[in-house]
């Protein structure tokens, strides 16, 4: 279930107690975590997401996954969603806190998806290209693998896409054969 709103607000008032009690970064680190935790099990997301599994179910389960492993005002935090059965939107709660710390600290996402691995030398001259075009901001940097492009690269950033793959290179090709005018200019 989407709920921006809902998320945006539960998000924000955890970065400013989070702010108020100096715990920023630690908690900054959690949500980090718990966003990976997400990631890497779906399965997790949708327990969390069932109507059919009772709050405390889920509290026991939210707690097995998040005890030692997080902060104590993380685990508050994550107590009060069970309490006000918020903890479906756990998953946007946390993409919404990401975004709104790196707002806060002027951090730039940035993605880069390739055909092959990316070398490091490759990384650092694609970050070095957009650096000079945005020089007042910090880059965080995740890589993709998509077969599919063949070659060259998609970048990913500020909610701009830079295609620089031979796929797209072989679908533009493809539309000029397939809009070709003088084809019919001679029928």
């Amino acid at each position: 279930m989407n709920n921006p709103r809902l998320a945006g607000r539960y998000a924000k008032s955890l970065l400013d107690l989070a702010t108020e009690q100096n715990q920023i970064e630690a908690v900054y680190a959690d949500m980090k975590w718990l966003n990976s935790v997400c990631k890497s099990n779906p399965d997790f997301v949708a327990v969390l997401s069932s109507p059919i599994i009772k709050a405390d179910k889920k509290q026991v389960i939210l707690k097995a996954v998040t005890d030692g492993r997080v902060a104590l005002l993380t685990g508050a935090f994550i107590d009060l969603l069970v309490r006000k059965t918020r903890e479906s939107n756990l998953h946007e709660i946390v993409h919404a806190f990401i975004d709104q710390y790196n707002a806060l600290n002027n951090i730039q996402k940035v993605k880069i998806t390739t055909a092959s691995p990316l070398s490091d030398a490759l990384k650092e001259e694609i970050m070095t290209n957009i650096k000079a075009a945005m020089p007042t901001k910090t880059f965080e940097v995740e890589t993709a693998i998509k077969d599919e492009l063949i070659g060259g690269f998609l970048v990913e950033t500020g909610g701009q896409l830079v295609d620089a793959s031979i796929l797209r290179d072989l679908k533009d090709i493809q539309k000029q054969f397939m809009d070709n005018e003088f084809l019919h200019k001679i029928r």
